[in-house]
């Protein structure tokens, strides 16, 4: 169960159960009217009350957000081992490993999933991806494990309240060795799954910084300022450097890595509801860093 609790300060006497739920805790307009349908969701002294009543200095608010039971969740749970990093009554972080999917797909049959294998973890199926990584990519990935968090969380999603740092081995060695790719990115209308750097794309904005080179590649440190599909990878081809093992961007070579060498290497983002600082990190895989030795 996910609750919310708060003691009414003096200067909040006089406010509303709706004014603390906007104000205070930045509970969306679908959630509280979920709330209101429920029985008991919201109490204030432990009793009942809607969402007009009046609060007085030392009340103690307590707020029940956890999802309803979905009996018709399209998630399966799964038993399959996840490494977690961090975790919450409201979050969990997760080292993702890479050949998996985060959701199933209408035209496959997914053995394994992320949500599957968290909603196995949880013990339930209410679980909300906040960043959401491709099969080949590896790394840290934030789940919600309640609607409220979900939204708290994608309102700081591409903005610089979420920082994210990707690390990717390339082929070649980007000159210079830091910059920033501002290249719009739209729609390759000659494949269903390729984007590419087009003049009509929505803007796309990528920060570099080579950390290592080695046997004729480099280790570059990534940091999205946008969020568009695929960005990290059509910015490297784009400026000449693809991904080692990139099979829709470069060139695919199953002997030196059987997936593109994108690892999501750390999240730091203040926590929406405690307000504390987190720095999750997730190290860079075996399969990535021998590549700077072969």
């Amino acid at each position: 169960m996910a609750v919310l609790t708060h003691t009414i300060t003096e200067m909040q006497s006089g406010c509303t159960v709706r004014d603390l739920l906007t104000q205070h805790w930045g509970v969306s307009t679908s959630l509280r009217k979920a709330l209101r349908q429920r029985e008991g969701a919201i109490l204030c002294n432990g009793l009942p009350v809607r969402m007009n009543a009046v609060l007085r200095d030392g009340d103690i608010v307590q707020v029940d957000v956890s999802d309803p039971v979905d009996a018709e969740s399209p998630i399966v749970p799964v038993d399959f081992p996840l490494s977690v990093l961090w975790e919450d009554e409201h979050l969990l972080a997760v080292d993702k490993p890479a050949g998996i999917t985060v959701h199933g797909a209408a035209l496959t049959e997914e053995a394994v999933t992320v949500v599957g294998a968290a909603a196995h973890y949880l013990g339930s199926t209410a679980v909300h991806v906040v960043n959401r990584l491709d099969r080949g990519t590896s790394g840290v990935m934030l789940i919600a494990k309640n609607g409220y968090m979900h939204h708290r969380c994608m309102e700081l999603l591409h903005t610089q309240a979420l920082y994210r740092e990707y690390r990717a081995v390339c082929d070649g060695v980007p000159a210079p060795r830091c910059g920033i790719i501002d290249a719009p990115i739209a729609r390759d209308t000659s494949s269903l799954l390729r984007r590419c750097v087009a003049e009509d794309g929505q803007r796309a904005v990528t920060k570099y910084e080579v950390l290592q080179t080695g046997s004729g590649r480099a280790l570059v440190r990534l940091l999205p300022q946008t969020g568009r599909t695929h960005q990290l990878r059509v910015h490297m081809a784009h400026i000449g450097c693809p991904l080692s093992g990139d099979w829709l961007y470069g060139v695919e070579n199953r002997d030196l890595i059987a997936r593109p060498a994108l690892h999501s290497y750390s999240l730091h983002f203040t926590h929406p509801l405690h307000g504390e600082a987190l720095d999750i990190t997730a190290p860079l895989p075996e399969d990535m860093a021998r590549l700077l030795y072969k």
